[in-house]
């Protein structure tokens, strides 16, 4: 989890100034968690306090504001009408916020068809789109497969053939012709295989990070979706991952908290 978390972290001032080189610092000044943090926030304790998820969502997303960027648009509205109904209404939506709040799942259960249905539980509650769904159920799968020990191509040639995306092209073919204006930027379908292959070309955690915020466009939930599946695969340096748990801790003090118990129940890849 604290993977997805350090990888949004580093991506958020890039998401509006993309910068398209992986030479950049990795936690300059003004970084700090987004809704992508925090709605993985309401993940980790939906799954271990139980209940239904969409009121985790709406509930985190009422208390904690976004130090940088914010909610999408869709999502904002969700929220309100939940508050004032009492209950929420899924609305259609493939946007890659399903996918970036979801690598607790990848985490926090132990059988392929648990993930699966626990991703999609998570997904519909808000995004219900069969894309938006499948983009949440292929992250989830990537990380639970990482764990129990699959190699990159394993992963590879699970969530091709289960989901239907293409995973043959590489970073630097996509690179120049990604931004904001690319189809799907913002969705599921053109986020979730993006962040994939970004993981199957890295050499490590950190290369899995640069690779993402590099490709610019929504470069915080690149690296969100990216840092979720790397953190599997390779885990995290341990100098990186005290760093991102001190900048979590200074913007968000009890998410901090429920981090550490979420990885203390569930535990992490960390080393030194």
């Amino acid at each position: 989890m604290i993977g997805a978390i350090i990888g949004d972290t580093v991506g958020s001032i890039y998401e509006f100034e993309n910068y398209k080189a992986k030479d950049f610092e990795l936690f300059p000044d003004g970084v700090s968690p987004t809704d992508d943090s925090i709605l993985s926030f309401a993940t980790a304790d939906w799954i271990m306090r139980g209940g239904e998820a969409w009121k985790y969502y709406v509930a985190y997303a009422s208390k904690y504001e976004c130090p940088v960027g914010g909610y999408g648009g869709g999502f904002t509205r969700y929220v309100a009408k939940a508050r004032r109904d009492g209950f929420g209404t899924p609305y259609d939506s493939c946007g890659n916020g399903s996918a970036m709040r979801i690598s607790p799942v990848g985490w926090a259960f132990n059988t392929k068809e648990e993930v699966l249905a626990k991703a999609k539980e998570s997904a519909e509650c808000t995004h219900n789109h069969p894309e938006g769904i499948k983009g949440a159920q292929a992250t989830a799968l990537a990380i639970f497969m990482a764990r129990m020990g699959a190699s990159k191509d394993e992963i590879k040639t699970t969530i091709e053939s289960e989901f239907g995306y293409d995973l043959n092209f590489t970073i630097d073919e996509l690179r120049p012709e990604y931004s904001w204006s690319y189809p799907g930027a913002a969705l599921c379908q053109g986020t979730v295989p993006q962040a994939i292959r970004c993981v199957l070309e890295a050499t490590d955690y950190e290369d899995a990070i640069r690779n993402a915020v590099s490709l610019g466009g929504d470069s915080d939930t690149l690296a969100c979706i990216a840092g979720g599946i790397a953190e599997a695969v390779f885990g995290v340096p341990q100098k990186i991952y005290k760093v991102g748990m001190n900048i979590l801790k200074y913007y968000f003090p009890e998410p901090h908290k429920l981090v550490t118990e979420f990885e203390k129940k569930y535990g992490n890849r960390i080393f030194q």
